[in-house]
C-alpha cells in the first residue's frame, strides 16, 4: 500500500474509533449529592421551587437548579473535550428582593469563564469551555455581593462532551483536618461565664451557675440578696428582687476533686443583658421545619453536652412557630389569631407555655421570634396591629428573648409615609434613611415589652438600616443586627467582619452590635451539612465574635455536635472575652499586608489582641507595633486558645513573632508585669 494511502486510512480509522467512543454526559445525570449550596439541595430538571426551569421566559428541559453560593466539582482526568451550558436566575423568584449572582467555571483551580453579574430577568447566557487535558471541572455560583436572598441559579442544557467515558464522578470538597486547641477541662470544679448579671425589679430571676468539672457537684453562695435562693444541687438561682441595687455575691462549687469560688455582681436596675446573650437559634438548621420536639431536643443537648456549664443559656425558636398565610402543609395551617386577636401557635408547637416551662426546668431560658409587619419573612403571622397582645402573650408563656425581624414591615412604609408628610418614603438598605420611620415599630414593641412583668431580651433584626446602632438602645433594644444575614461561607463572613468597625463605638453593657449567628457545626436550612468554613476560618470566626462582644447564637444542629465544634464552643478563656463586664468591642487598630490586628481592652486592664490573616497564604511576621495596641512596659503574653503563657515582651524593644494560618487567627492576651520592688 502506498504509504500516503496507509497514513490516510490510519487517520480515518483513528477518528472513527474516537467518534465511536465520544459522547455527551449531561450534568443532570451525575450524582449531585456532593453539591454545596446555601440551604437545601440542588434539583435536577426543575427549578428549586419545583417549577419548570425557566430563564427570562424561556423554558428548558435539561439542567439543574441550585442556590447561591454553590459549588460542584467533577473529576475529568483528561477524558473530556468541552463543557457547555446556559446560565441565569430562574423566573420563579421574579418580584422577590435580591436575585443577583455570578456563574464561574474553574478548570484545575483556574477561572476560565465567568458570566459577570446576572440579575433576575436577564436572558440566559451561553457558556462554552474547552476541557482537553483538564483533570477537575468546578461549577461555582457566587452571591453577587448583595447577599444570597432568592438566588435560584440555573445551569441549563449543561453537558460535557466526553472523549470516551459515559459518565464522570462528582467529588466532595477536600476539607483540612480539624485540630482542637482547647485544653480538656479539669475534673475539679471551675466556675465560668459572665461575672455580672442584670435584672429588673420584680422580674423572675433565673441564673444557672456555669461550672465545669466532675459531677455530682454542690453549690453555695454568700452575699445573695433577699428574695433569691440557690439550689445547692442544680446551681440555679431563682426568685425575685424588689429593691434596686448592686449586690456582690461569691459563688462556690465543690466536688470530689476540689472546690472553687468566683465573684458574681448582680445589678438590679433598669438594664438587662449586661453581657451579650449566649445560646442557640433554630433557623440555620431547621428553618421552616422547626417543631417543639426539635427545640426540646436542642435544649436537652445543651445540657447533655455540658454547654450549659460554659454559659450557654438561651434556646431560641425562630420563624415558623406560628401559622402560615398560604402553606399547604397541614401543620402550618389554621387561624393565625383567635376571635380576640390572640396569636395562635401552629400544631407543631401547641402549648407554648409548656415549651417555655420545659426549657426553664433545664436551667435554660427560652426565646421567640416575630416581625413588626403583618407577616414574618417566611410568611407566618407577624405582630402588626397586635403588638401589645403579643408582648403580653410572650411574657405570659414565659419567654425571655424576642427577635423582632423587619420583614413585611418594609412593605408598609410607603403607606405610612403617604399618611404622614413628615415621614417620606425611603429606599431601605442603602445608607442612612428616615430614622423616625425606622424606629417606629421597634419603639412600639420595646415599650410593650418593658411593661411586662418579666425580663425579655429585645433583639432588633433590621439588618443595620438607618444606622441602628445610633438609636437601638433608645427604643429599648438590647442588640441589633449590623448587616444582612450571614451565609455559611468565608466570603460572607469576611464581608460582615469588615463592616464591624463602624458600629463598634456604640457597643456597651445592655446594648450590643450583632453580626448574626455563628456558622459552625452542621448548618443548612432543613438539610444540615458541615459548615464550609475551614478549621482555621472557624477559629477566626468564633474568636472575632468574642472580641466583638457579639451575641453568641449557635445555629447548628445540636445533635450533630462533634468534638471539634464542642472545643470551639467550650473554651472559657475565649468566651470570657465576649462576656467581659467592661463590654468594649474590639476594633481594627493596625493592618500589615493581609493581616488585620483587632484590639479589645478588658475590665482587668489587660488587652486581648487578634492577629487575623485575610490572605490566601499563611502569614509570617515579627509584629513590632505593640505600642499601638495601648500597651507599655513589660507584658506577659498568653495564648488564649491554648490557655497558657507563651512568654513576655518589652514594648518598644522587642517584636512578637507570628505565624498565622490562611484565614486564621493568633489570639493573645497581654497583661502588664509589675515592676520589681527595688
Amino acid at each position: 500500500m502506498n504509504p500516503r494511502h496507509f497514513a490516510v486510512a490510519l487517520l480515518i480509522s483513528f477518528f472513527s474509533f474516537a467518534s465511536l467512543n465520544a459522547g455527551t454526559v449531561w450534568i443532570d445525570e451525575l450524582n449531585l449529592t456532593t453539591v454545596e449550596q446555601e440551604g437545601g439541595a440542588p434539583v435536577k430538571k426543575l427549578a428549586l421551587g419545583g417549577h419548570a426551569l425557566t430563564i427570562a421566559g424561556q423554558t428548558f428541559a435539561r439542567g439543574y437548579s441550585t442556590h447561591a453560593e454553590s459549588w460542584l466539582a467533577i473529576q475529568l482526568d483528561g477524558q473530556a473535550r468541552t463543557f457547555s451550558a446556559k446560565v441565569g436566575i430562574d423566573d420563579e423568584v421574579k418580584g422577590k428582593p435580591g436575585g443577583s449572582v455570578e456563574f464561574v467555571v474553574l478548570v484545575d483551580g483556574q477561572k476560565l469563564w465567568s458570566s459577570g453579574l446576572m440579575r433576575t430577568g436577564d436572558a440566559a447566557k451561553p457558556c462554552d469551555v474547552p476541557l482537553a487535558k483538564v483533570k477537575l471541572l468546578e461549577l461555582v455560583v457566587t452571591d453577587g455581593e448583595d447577599n444570597n436572598y432568592y438566588d435560584h441559579a440555573d445551569w441549563v442544557d449543561a453537558k460535557i462532551e466526553s472523549a470516551g467515558p459515559s459518565t464522570f464522578a462528582t467529588v466532595a470538597r477536600a476539607v483540612s483536618e480539624p485540630y482542637i486547641l482547647t485544653p480538656a477541662p479539669p475534673a475539679s470544679p471551675r466556675i465560668n461565664g459572665a461575672r455580672v448579671f442584670g435584672v429588673r425589679p420584680g422580674s423572675p430571676f433565673l441564673f444557672t451557675v456555669p461550672a465545669s468539672g466532675q459531677r455530682p457537684m454542690t453549690f453555695s453562695a454568700t452575699g445573695l440578696p433577699a428574695g433569691l435562693e440557690l439550689d445547692a444541687m442544680t446551681g440555679r438561682i431563682t426568685g425575685r428582687l424588689t429593691n434596686p441595687g448592686t449586690y456582690a455575691v461569691i459563688l462556690r462549687a465543690g466536688n470530689a476533686a476540689g472546690r472553687t469560688e468566683s465573684p458574681l455582681r448582680i445589678v438590679c436596675g433598669d438594664q438587662i443583658a449586661l453581657t451579650p446573650p449566649m445560646g442557640w437559634n433554630s433557623w440555620n438548621c431547621f428553618a421552616q421545619e422547626v417543631s417543639a420536639d426539635k427545640v426540646k431536643r436542642a435544649a436537652d443537648t445543651m445540657v447533655r453536652t455540658g454547654l450549659i456549664n460554659h454559659g450557654w443559656t438561651y434556646i431560641n425558636v425562630d420563624d415558623f412557630w406560628q401559622n402560615h398565610r398560604a402553606s399547604k402543609d397541614p401543620t402550618l395551617t389554621g387561624e393565625v389569631r383567635d376571635a380576640q386577636g390572640n396569636i395562635r401557635p401552629n400544631s407543631r408547637f401547641g402549648d407554648m407555655k409548656a415549651l417555655a416551662d420545659y426549657i426553664h426546668n433545664l436551667g435554660l431560658k427560652a426565646g421567640l421570634y416575630s416581625s413588626p409587619g403583618p407577616w414574618t419573612c417566611g410568611g407566618c403571622a407577624g405582630s402588626y396591629g397586635h403588638e401589645l397582645q403579643d408582648a403580653q402573650a410572650y411574657a405570659g408563656w414565659g419567654f425571655d428573648y424576642l427577635k423582632y425581624d423587619w420583614c413585611s414591615y418594609g412593605g408598609l412604609t410607603l403607606g405610612l409615609a403617604a399618611s404622614d408628610p413628615k415621614l417620606p418614603s425611603v429606599e431601605w438598605g442603602k445608607g442612612t434613611s428616615n430614622v423616625d420611620l425606622a424606629q417606629k415599630p421597634y419603639r412600639l414593641m420595646g415599650e410593650y415589652l418593658r411593661q411586662q412583668p418579666r425580663d425579655i431580651v429585645y433583639s432588633l433584626c433590621q439588618y443595620g438600616m438607618s444606622d441602628v446602632w445610633l438609636w437601638g438602645g433608645s427604643v429599648a433594644g438590647n442588640s441589633w443586627r449590623t448587616t444582612n444575614d450571614i451565609s455559611g461561607n468565608w466570603k460572607s463572613m469576611r464581608n460582615i467582619i469588615l463592616a464591624q468597625d463602624i458600629p463598634a463605638p456604640w457597643a456597651k453593657p445592655g446594648n450590643w452590635n450583632d453580626p448574626d449567628m455563628l456558622i459552625l457545626g452542621y448548618i443548612g436550612w432543613g438539610n444540615p451539612k458541615p459548615t464550609r468554613l475551614t478549621p482555621d476560618e472557624q477559629y477566626l470566626h468564633f474568636s472575632l465574635w468574642c472580641l466583638f462582644s457579639a451575641p453568641l447564637l449557635i445555629g447548628c444542629d445540636m445533635e450533630k455536635l462533634d468534638a471539634f465544634t464542642l472545643g470551639l464552643l467550650t473554651n472559657d478563656e475565649v468566651i470570657a472575652l465576649d462576656q467581659d463586664p467592661l463590654g468594649q468591642q474590639a476594633r481594627c487598630v493596625d493592618t500589615v499586608g493581609d493581616v488585620r490586628v483587632y484590639s479589645k481592652k478588658l475590665e482587668d486592664g489587660s488587652v486581648a489582641v487578634g492577629f487575623c490573616n485575610f490572605g490566601a497564604r499563611p502569614a509570617e511576621l515579627k509584629y513590632a507595633n505593640l505600642a499601638g495596641l495601648r500597651l507599655a512596659g513589660r507584658q506577659q503574653v498568653r495564648d488564649i486558645w491554648r490557655q497558657k503563657v507563651v512568654g513576655t515582651v518589652t514594648i518598644g524593644r522587642e517584636a512578637w513573632p507570628l505565624v498565622i494560618p490562611t484565614h486564621g487567627i493568633v489570639l493573645l492576651k497581654f497583661t502588664a508585669v509589675p515592676a520589681p520592688i527595688p
